[in-house]
């Protein structure tokens, strides 16, 4: 074999093998930059997760701390079954010698505020501690409901708050149907077995039987609720059960909350404990790595996203 040829095969030999090397490396380092990546992200949940601080915490005396945010439903982020759990765990606990109640929601319905309500009493009179409630942004109909169960009920100057009221909404299409020549036929057993049917002329006996019945009694079972919570609390003006709202100052003096203060003022001047452990629906580790993972590339996207229109 000519040098120059042994020469040749022997560059193609080592460059094969540095190949080979490389790519080992970048496999390598693949794998250490995942490996990274999950032992930040989990030794970020260590440092930073609630339920292992609060472990620490639940030594002393506390005051228990809930959030519940969102729409009011059997199926929705606020419902009776979760919420009820949640908020009796906060009352069985040893140390907790209070609860806040944080809400944020516009309501909902008004058998899962029921529920919700009734539980609160039950469990102030069975553990026999207080809980108070703050509003974030908006606490409206069936959230206000759930929070007139409370002690004391606090807000921001800014929160919106009230809409004692009841609603069932829904539409007319009639004239409609006439004007593109649509025929709506329905069968029912049962006279009133389409009352709310869209597509049929209003009945007002229907409607007569919705505000008696429905509307009225609903309406008369929050008030009864609101007034059983607040008490002499309540002004006499004549709109406070008309449905309107109203923000936080105004709703102090009317009487529907006692003072403008958030969780930690609560906790500090109300309560008088300022150790507050913050109770919530269980996450299984895979959740709070994705919930933090997401949240980081989240906050990064937004960083560069601001960098570049700036």
């Amino acid at each position: 074999m000519k040098p120059e040829i042994y020469e040749q095969l022997t560059e193609i030999a080592k460059e094969f093998v540095r190949q080979g090397k490389s790519k080992r490396r970048w496999r390598i380092a693949f794998f250490i930059i995942i490996f990274v990546y999950f032992a930040i992200n989990v030794n970020f949940l260590i440092r930073d997760n609630s339920s292992l601080k609060d472990s620490f915490l639940k030594e002393s005396d506390f005051v228990a701390e809930i959030s519940l945010s969102g729409d009011i439903a059997s199926n929705g982020t606020i419902n009776a079954e979760e919420s009820i759990d949640l908020i009796q765990s906060a009352f069985k606990a040893e140390k907790s010698k209070a609860i806040i109640l944080k809400m944020n929601s516009p309501g909902g319905s008004p058998v899962q505020s029921s529920r919700i309500f009734k539980a609160i009493n039950e469990f102030k009179e069975k553990y026999n501690k207080k809980l108070y409630v703050v509003i974030e942004d908006v606490c409206a109909s069936g959230c206000y409901y759930i929070a007139s169960s409370g002690d004391g009920i606090y807000a921001n100057e800014n929160s919106i708050i009230g809409s004692i009221g009841v609603i069932i909404s829904s539409f007319g299409l009639t004239e409609l149907m006439k004007k593109i020549g649509l025929e709506r036929r329905l069968y029912t057993a049962g006279k009133y077995k389409g009352l709310l049917d869209p597509f049929s002329k209003e009945d007002g006996s229907v409607v007569k039987h919705f505000n008696k019945h429905i509307l009225e009694k609903a309406h008369k079972n929050f008030i009864d609720s609101v007034k059983s919570g607040r008490g002499d609390k309540l002004s006499k003006d004549p709109n406070l059960f008309s449905g309107l709202v109203w923000l936080g100052e105004d709703a102090k003096s009317l009487g529907l909350i006692d003072g403008i203060k958030d969780s930690s003022s609560v906790a500090k001047d109300i309560i008088g404990i300022e150790n507050i452990v913050r109770f919530e629906k269980d996450k299984t580790l895979l959740e709070k790595i994705i919930d933090t993972s997401v949240g980081k590339i989240y906050l990064f996207i937004q960083e560069k996203l601001q960098t570049t229109l700036i």
